[in-house]
Order: structure tokens, then C-alpha cells, then sequence
């Protein structure tokens, strides 16, 4: 269980390491609040959805299973959607399509078909919380750099003084490949780094 929940946020991290699952990364990475939002949409719908599909993983015909895994996918991101939707309306405003589009993220697809179809609930669960949190560290870290450096502020919050001009790119869709790119090969450093550390000891 431990390795399985380590994967999902170091050693198969989705985005910093697979690559999957880019689009809300990038499109809704402009403020922190967005970032947690979108962390905690894709965190439910992640971890439910597996627990649905491992449960279901013997009943459900082969040739049938991505449209089955799709219905169950949507049913939770219909549900995440009325939810952000009544409750927080300017963040439900600002995520716009990328809430929908969790329906065909590489990210939730991918679990569905490579793990929890294959594998039992708890198991599928801990995946879930694995991989939901390692997207999180990956929208967080990116959403902190685009918000701080490109507003001054963070989640809202003025931290840099007021007479701060902003850096364009960072708020601009360039800023977020840019911030992505660095952010991979930092996480990727650290990682190298620590594995020569335990091979050399």
C-alpha cells in the first residue's frame, strides 16, 4: 500500500513524471485558489471513481468497459460540478470547461483502466489519494510561482507591495508551459539526486 500511495506522488507522479492529465494544469493554473479547487475536484472524482470501477471490475464486459468507466467518471464531475457551481460561483466561473473536461482527463482514465479495474478497493483507493495528491503538489507549485510572480499576490492575499508591476508571462497560457518545464526538471533533479545518494550508501 505504501509503494502504491508513494507512486502516485513521487515515482509515477502524473504530471511531473507521466505527463497526463495537462490541459487543467495548465489552463486553470493562473491563482492558488484555483489550484485547490481543481485539486480537490480531482482528488474526489479520482478516488470514487476507482472505488466504483474496482468494484464493478468483474461484472463489467471488456469490450464495454471505457464507455462504462466514462459514465461513472461523469456521474462524480456532474456532481463536483453542481457542487462548486452552488457554493463557490466565481470559482466554479473561473475553472469554466476544464470542471467538464475532467471527464476525459488522461489522468482519471488512466487509473481507471491500469489500476482500478485490475485491482481491489482498498488498494484502488489508496491510488486515488496517491496520484490525486501528487497532481496537487503539481497545480500547487505552479499556481503559487504564476499567481506570486505574475500578481504579487497569493490565494488573493497582497504579498508583494502594491507598486508591484506584475511579470506578464506568468499570468499570460506561455507562463504555464514555461513553469511547468522548470518545475519538472527541478522535481526530476531531486529525484536523481536522492537516487545517487541511496546507490552511493
Amino acid at each position: 500500500m505504501w509503494k502504491v500511495f508513494k507512486d502516485g506522488i513521487i515515482g509515477n507522479n502524473p504530471i511531473l513524471v507521466q505527463l497526463i492529465g495537462l490541459c487543467s494544469i495548465l489552463g486553470v493554473s493562473t491563482s492558488a485558489t484555483n489550484g485547490i479547487f481543481m485539486s480537490i475536484a480531482v482528488i474526489f472524482v479520482l478516488t470514487l471513481s476507482n472505488i466504483v470501477i474496482s468494484i464493478f471490475r468483474k461484472v463489467v464486459p471488456d469490450k464495454i468497459r471505457i464507455p462504462v468507466f466514462v459514465i461513472i467518471i461523469a456521474g462524480f464531475v456532474t456532481l463536483v460540478d453542481m457542487v462548486l457551481a452552488a457554493f463557490v460561483p466565481d470559482v466554479h466561473a473561473q475553472l469554466g470547461v476544464f470542471i467538464p473536461l475532467i471527464v476525459v482527463n488522461c489522468l482519471i482514465l488512466a487509473r481507471a483502466e491500469s489500476f482500478a479495474s485490475k485491482n481491489g478497493i482498498i488498494p484502488s483507493i489508496v491510488d486515488g489519494i496517491g496520484m490525486g495528491i501528487g497532481y496537487t503538489i503539481a497545480i500547487m507549485s505552479i499556481s503559487i510561482v504564476r499567481e506570486l510572480f505574475g500578481a504579487g499576490t497569493l490565494f488573493g492575499m497582497q504579498i508583494f507591495p502594491e507598486s508591484y508591476p506584475g511579470i506578464g508571462i506568468f499570468s499570460a497560457a506561455p507562463g504555464s508551459f514555461i513553469v511547468l518545464g522548470i518545475i519538472i526538471a527541478l522535481f526530476r533533479t531531486i529525484i536523481m539526486q536522492a537516487d545517487k545518494r541511496k546507490a552511493e550508501a
